[in-house]
């Protein structure tokens, strides 16, 4: 059978039988209580499914609508799905995706490689659009693999705009029109802290968190960059979260990081973090990150630096021609970055997510960090080896960044009834990243099925049907 739940044949055969049942037939299907019983599009049986908060034997449904229905009974389907042996989950939440070159031509293939990673809503929350309307009247009008949705970029702003004020007027309306959040990289284009206070207090009157690359990445400043964050959520009362801090801000004094940004937290101030499970960063040759001065900051020197999709590595020479250039993107060598120094110390907090960083957006051998296809399956894999619970890693991925971002993500994270469909199935002793820094273009292991709103997106390494929708927040819901 089809895996398309609207396939016309299927619903026309659906219709006939129905218009030919009497009404004393139908009598005969109805239950004890009277009501008609539902007859699901799926019903997925046998698994592990993440429910309220463990994993549990029950039974999934998807309706004709790709809504939820949990049940401790089996349920009448169109297709059974035989999850034994396997976890139901909801859908994976990238809140750090990236897809921020050329996406009118780079988003599908974006888009496949965030859904064969389980990412069921991949959302550009670290860059974003300068032009949020024109984004979405864009995109809305184009067919997704998964939900999707944007920041608003204010250094793309900032470059078009001269003076704070209109800056300020941009981001209001880009927030007018359903920017999830507003973000900023303070480390690739210093702002004075006046300036970023009036985007503080923007996110804080509109409802939305603040986004940001800290200003520094260097031993001796990292730490000053995290301080300056939780100032500005003190003094403007904004919800501010990190972004990724274990390449910026937390990778040399990690404890200390913690530590500065649970005292935020128990003081009362809304701070988040994410971090992504690998040991070595990435970034644009052309970024201020490569600065006079770069090689004493990281402790690194030319030849450390290879190019991601080739493998080159860079000379003094090369480094100077490439630096020239827009895009090139190069890796610092693994283990810059212990993860049993970063990662697995942020991690164990309830305010750390994970956020990938990254996207792959060129069909073959791309220049993107390998955690454009495979951050979550490596993040699932990972934690798991280091003996923190299934549950809580699922929880991290689902469900906590529906928190941090409502209500743009109302009725998705969970599985409750009546939310929307957007599941992956999976297998926790195999589930693994298989992209490399040589090659990049890997779907990831372990992941037979994901479904998003309701329809099977992505089955054993093969894309299927395109269901995903545009998240945003509604004018409505504007203060």
């Amino acid at each position: 059978m089809s895996d398309n739940r609207r396939d016309f044949i299927k619903k026309s055969a659906i219709l006939a039988a129905a218009s030919a049942v009497s009404s004393s037939a139908l009598g005969n299907l109805l239950p004890d209580d009277g009501n008609l019983e539902e007859l699901y599009d799926y019903s997925i049986e046998n698994g592990d499914v993440y429910f309220e908060g463990k994993l549990q034997k029950l039974y999934v449904g998807i309706n004709s609508s790709g809504r939820l229905k949990i049940s401790q009974k089996p349920l009448k389907a169109q297709q059974y799905i035989n999850a034994a042996g396997k976890i139901v989950s909801p859908g994976f939440i990238d809140i750090l995706a990236d897809n921020s070159s050329a996406p009118e031509d780079t988003y599908l293939t974006f888009e496949s490689y965030k859904v064969s990673d389980g990412v069921t809503s991949a959302l550009q929350l670290h860059g974003g659009h300068h032009k949020a309307a024109t984004y979405y009247k864009t995109f809305t009008k184009k067919s997704h693999y998964i939900n999707w949705g944007v920041s608003t970029k204010v250094m793309n702003i900032r470059r078009n705009q001269k003076s704070i004020n209109t800056r300020l007027k941009v981001i209001e309306k880009n927030l007018a029109y359903g920017a999830i959040a507003i973000s900023h990289s303070i480390e690739y284009q210093p702002t004075p802290y006046s300036e970023l206070l009036e985007y503080g207090k923007l996110a804080y009157k509109y409802q939305r968190p603040l986004f940001l690359h800290l200003r520094y990445s260097s031993k001796e400043q990292e730490l000053s960059g995290v301080i300056e964050a939780i100032k500005i959520a003190r003094d403007t009362g904004a919800a501010v979260h990190i972004d990724h801090l274990n390449s910026t801000g937390g990778t040399f004094h990690m404890e200390k990081a913690i530590s500065l940004i649970k005292t935020a937290v128990e003081e009362g101030l809304k701070i988040t973090t994410c971090v992504y499970p690998y040991s070595y960063w990435a970034t644009y040759l052309h970024s201020k990150r490569f600065d006079e001065g770069w090689r004493k900051r990281y402790n690194l020197t030319y030849s450390d630096l290879t190019v991601v999709g080739t493998g080159e590595k860079l000379s003094q020479s090369r480094f100077n021609e490439l630096r020239s250039k827009s895009g090139v993107l190069v890796a610092v060598p693994e283990g810059t970055m212990p993860l049993s120094q970063t990662v697995d110390i942020a991690i164990k907090e309830d305010f750390c997510l994970i956020g990938s960083d990254g996207g792959i957006e060129r069909a073959n051998r791309a220049n993107n960090h390998p955690r454009g296809a495979g951050c979550f399956a490596t993040a699932v894999r990972h934690f798991q080896d280091i003996g923190i619970p299934l549950e809580t890693i699922l929880y991290k991925l689902t469900e906590a960044p529906t928190k941090l971002l409502k209500p743009a993500l109302m009725k998705r994270g969970k599985l409750k009834d009546n939310y929307r469909a957007d599941i992956i199935i999976f297998d926790k002793d195999t589930i693994n990243g298989a992209a490399t820094m040589a090659n990049p273009n890997q779907f990831s292991d372990g992941i037979d099925y994901v479904f998003v709103n309701g329809e099977i997106a992505c089955k054993q390494k093969k894309l299927k049907f395109m269901n995903g929708k545009q998240i945003k927040i509604q004018a409505a819901k504007i203060m």
